[in-house]
């Protein structure tokens, strides 16, 4: 697939009308720091289309993104690792568990977005164990893999399968561009 046109549409926080507007939603989750801003950005020819910062924690709300005018990539919070109050912690948290179990929202591929060095977090493993219950299509994803050496990757790899009860990982490296293609490729269905 070749994304030609991405645009910001809005940001919301809660239940809206473009949730239900029928288009497919291509919904980008994962820790803070994951690189899911910067992941979005590597997908399309607008430069600096989601926020990313060097801080973790920028991402709020829901950020919709139209793309080639017939589905959104969605860039939501992340969870853990940002540096805000507690409040908005459980805030960002109750807004991912909102969208997956009680939006209705049917029409979606979640793209979990992990640290290949980190592996999967306990908070990772609870958002997979739902997307699994649920039967909610999803891809997994293992950013940052330019930050290990070839054997190290591979370890690692091997290591986040074991734990998972189907499906497989896919390595991704936002600074060399590293699995852009097959994720597009994915991607492709949805269009």
């Amino acid at each position: 697939m070749k994304i030609n046109t991405a645009r910001y549409i809005k940001g919301i926080s809660g239940t809206d009308e473009i949730l239900y507007d029928g288009k497919f939603q291509v919904a980008f989750m994962g820790r803070s720091n994951v690189g899911k801003s910067s992941l979005i950005n590597s997908l399309v020819p607008v430069r600096n289309l989601a926020r990313t910062s060097r801080s973790p924690g920028k991402t709020i709300r829901m950020d919709f993104f139209l793309i080639n005018y017939k589905f959104y990539f969605v860039d939501f919070p992340g969870y853990g690792f940002a540096k805000v109050p507690e409040k908005i912690h459980d805030k960002l948290r109750k807004m991912i568990l909102w969208y997956l179990l009680y939006s209705q929202v049917k029409n979606r591929l979640i793209i979990l977005i992990i640290d290949l060095k980190v592996g999967l977090t306990a908070y990772d493993k609870t958002i997979l164990d739902i997307l699994e219950e649920r039967h909610i299509d999803y891809l997994l994803i293992a950013n940052k893999s330019d930050k290990l050496k070839k054997h190290e990757k591979d370890k690692q790899l091997r290591e986040i399968e074991s734990q998972l009860s189907f499906g497989e990982v896919i390595p991704y490296s936002v600074k060399e561009n590293y699995g852009r293609n097959r994720l597009l490729g994915i991607l492709t269905e949805v269009e």
